[in-house]
């Protein structure tokens, strides 16, 4: 098992909103209870990301119930002039991993389910 880095104040590497987004790729029936412990946001910020997302049809959800199915757009392209033409798939291809596969320096995989769904 590979040990979980303490928190660091100041800059990261990704957006909580990659986070968020990669966390959804990973499960669509995910709550936001659990992308919120995962990410290591509040509940109510998770919310806020979401609403982003679909706001700007990164993301869509249907409801069934009490659950939410959420829906990534792979072919969106990215949001940053830096990034032009990169999509939502290409940067989920980085982010997305089986649990067996993290903290590999190389070879890392989409997990199963986003590999069969395209990382929906």
């Amino acid at each position: 098992m590979v040990e979980v880095p303490e928190a660091r104040p100041g800059w990261t590497f990704l957006t909580n909103h990659a986070r968020v987004l990669a966390a959804i790729a990973d499960n669509p029936n995910i709550r936001i209870r659990d992308i919120a412990a995962h990410c290591r946001l509040t509940e109510r910020a998770v919310q806020r990301i979401i609403s982003d997302l679909e706001q700007d049809e990164y993301l869509s959800h249907t409801r069934d119930g009490r659950t939410n199915t959420y829906r990534v757009q792979p072919d969106k392209v990215l949001r940053h002039p830096a990034e032009a033409g990169l999509t939502v798939t290409s940067l989920l291809s980085l982010l997305i991993q089986d649990e067996t596969h993290r903290g590999r320096p190389s070879g890392t995989t989409l997990s199963r389910q986003a590999q069969t769904s395209g990382a929906r």
